[in-house]
């Protein structure tokens, strides 16, 4: 075993939370180190700017926090504090420029998350933060040194602020794997269960449909749970269903789920016409065509589209072609999909649970440990894709630095 490495101020985890508290103590003067269990730093952030790095969103900033849900009161400070134009700026003074996408959404013109992070960990290199790669955390000895497995075994550290910013325990294989939720839950912090949130579902499709139609995408449709209803993309898989408006209602369906084992998710094929209209066409004599060519004609409906028909009519017991136009109109408009559980954690996007807020002080540090902070997705909250989840993570990591700061000026 080494000698006790001391520093002034520990941040576990190299993503964005944690990236950005170690840069809001290092400005203050506080020598930084940052562990983190992987080869390199941001493993998890480059993966989400895979398809092009949404940074945050430009709508109103009540709006924005509306989309945390019954954690936005506990998230605005932050927020607040480092709002998606400070974000935005900052990116700029990194030498990444943004704009502002026909949705709202925010990204880098580069497009990609691994110029921003080059930049970034340039940046932290200069202000004389080090990195400690390949160093995973595994709580605390007796002393109250954190124990980190290393290539050459197990260092022990003494630090005066920690900040933790492990990230949940969606993507485990980038590091965030929520090992840490049973050394914080063992000291008595208040942590709810992790779960997968922006997650797909499983569906019992038939053979036939799954074999056909996997990784086929549902396009210009809607999709409704309960009063919600939202607009975009789904995407057919082998075992289920996911994609950005399935992640949109996520939670709903997965509090579903978790109530009564089993959620309905309704699909409208052709959100943009009305039900009289769509009967009209489909009123129309078939003829000799198949039923599929049919609706491809009448309906405007692709093959997956008519496929999810097929999968509900055979599942009510009935065919689509001896529907009524009227009936075939309301099933199109509505198309009831069984979910029958949540995709597994480690597929989804990010996670829901965590330390509870009520487990911290205004500073972001855990009560019933002083002199630790923590930042990001540890905590229980959890946001729709479209800019929010960084968002979050960004101003949290700041929020958690500046505790820490307190903390060591104190």
């Amino acid at each position: 075993m080494s000698d006790v490495l001391k520093t002034q101020a520990a941040v576990i985890g190299a993503g964005p939370a944690g990236l950005m508290a170690a840069e809001v103590l290092a400005r203050g003067g506080v020598r930084v180190t940052v562990f983190d269990a992987m080869p390199s730093a941001g493993r998890k952030f480059l993966m989400a700017g895979r398809g092009g790095l949404n940074l945050t969103h430009s709508e109103p900033l009540v709006e924005f926090m509306a989309r945390y849900g019954a954690a936005a009161s506990f998230l605005k400070p932050a927020i607040d504090a480092f709002t998606p134009d400070a974000l935005r700026t900052w990116a700029d003074d990194l030498g990444q420029p943004n704009f502002i996408g026909s949705s709202g959404r925010v990204f880098p013109k580069a497009l990609k998350a691994s110029p921003l992070l080059r930049a970034w960990l340039r940046r932290l290199d200069s202000m004389g933060v080090t990195f400690a790669l390949r160093h995973r955390w595994t709580g605390w000895d007796g002393a109250g040194c954190l124990r980190f497995q290393a290539p050459g075994g197990e260092h022990l550290v003494a630090a005066n602020a920690i900040v933790l910013a492990l990230g949940g325990a969606s993507w485990p294989r980038l590091g965030s794997d929520g090992n840490w939720v049973e050394w914080l839950a063992a000291k008595g912090v208040a942590v709810a269960p992790l779960q997968p949130a922006n997650s797909g579902f499983t569906v019992a499709w038939s053979d036939i449909f799954r074999d056909r139609f996997e990784g086929h995408p549902l396009k210009t449709i809607s999709l409704s749970s309960g009063t919600q209803t939202v607009r975009g993309e789904a995407v057919i898989t082998r075992d289920g269903i996911e994609g950005g408006a399935v992640y949109a209602l996520s939670s709903l369906l997965r509090e579903q789920i978790n109530r009564s084992g089993q959620a309905t998710l309704h699909v409208n094929l052709r959100p943009d016409i009305a039900g009289d209209e769509l009967a009209a066409r489909l009123s129309a004599p078939r003829g000799k065509q198949s039923i599929s060519n049919w609706l491809r004609k009448a309906a405007g409906l692709t093959p997956v589209a008519i496929g999810l028909l097929q999968e509900a009519a055979i599942a009510s017991a009935q065919l689509l072609a001896s529907m009524s136009p009227v009936a075939l109109a309301a099933l199109i408009h509505d198309v009831p999909v069984t979910l029958n559980s949540i995709a597994p954690i480690a597929r989804a996007i990010s996670s829901a649970g965590g330390i509870a807020f009520s487990a911290l002080d205004d500073h972001y540090m855990i009560q019933k440990l002083p002199g630790v902070f923590v930042a990001g997705e540890m905590l229980d909250w959890e946001a729709p894709t479209g800019g929010y989840l960084l968002q979050a993570s960004f101003a949290t990591g700041a929020a958690a630095g500046r505790g820490a700061l307190q903390w060591l000026k104190r």
